[in-house]
């Protein structure tokens, strides 16, 4: 995490240039090869000291708004906040420290959402109440097939 540096000097060329020198023409790049770091834990990778997981995140909302990618950008959210709540995949049994897990994991998920695709979201957390998943399931990137019909591409 950021030591409070990331915000010295131009931030965008701090980020993009490091993107650049781990071989990747885009935030994009370098973040789908990563589909289950957390924000946090691409930031660090970036550069612990002065990238800043909120750096990275508008960095690719950017990014996909150019390529007309918020929806999977929104997927792809999803996947890395339900990775770092139940790294195991879905429970197969539910108790309230799970149902917590999932409520924080849905919740930091919709905090990252882009107003856009907040009701869409929102439908998608109501069916995931609704019809669980399997138990076990684990969406391992944006094109994960459940997903993928939960959250389908079209670009508001």
């Amino acid at each position: 995490m950021s030591d409070g540096s990331a915000w010295d000097g131009n931030w965008k060329v701090r980020l993009y240039e490091r993107v650049r020198e781990r071989g990747y023409d885009s935030l994009t790049a370098f973040a789908n090869a990563r589909p289950t770091a957390s924000l946090v834990a691409l930031a660090n990778e970036l550069g612990a000291n002065d990238i800043a997981a909120v750096q990275v995140f508008s960095g690719l909302v950017a990014e996909a708004e150019r390529d007309h990618q918020l929806t999977r950008l929104v997927r792809g959210q999803f996947v890395r906040e339900l990775y770092e709540a139940l790294p195991e995949g879905w429970p197969a049994e539910m108790d309230d420290a799970i149902r917590f897990k999932i409520a924080k994991a849905l919740g930091f998920w919709t905090s990252f959402t882009p107003e856009t695709h907040k009701e869409r979201v929102r439908q998608v957390r109501a069916a995931l109440r609704a019809t669980p998943p399997p138990p076990g399931w684990r969406p391992l990137g944006p094109d994960d097939e459940l997903l993928l019909m939960l959250l389908p591409d079209e670009e508001v």
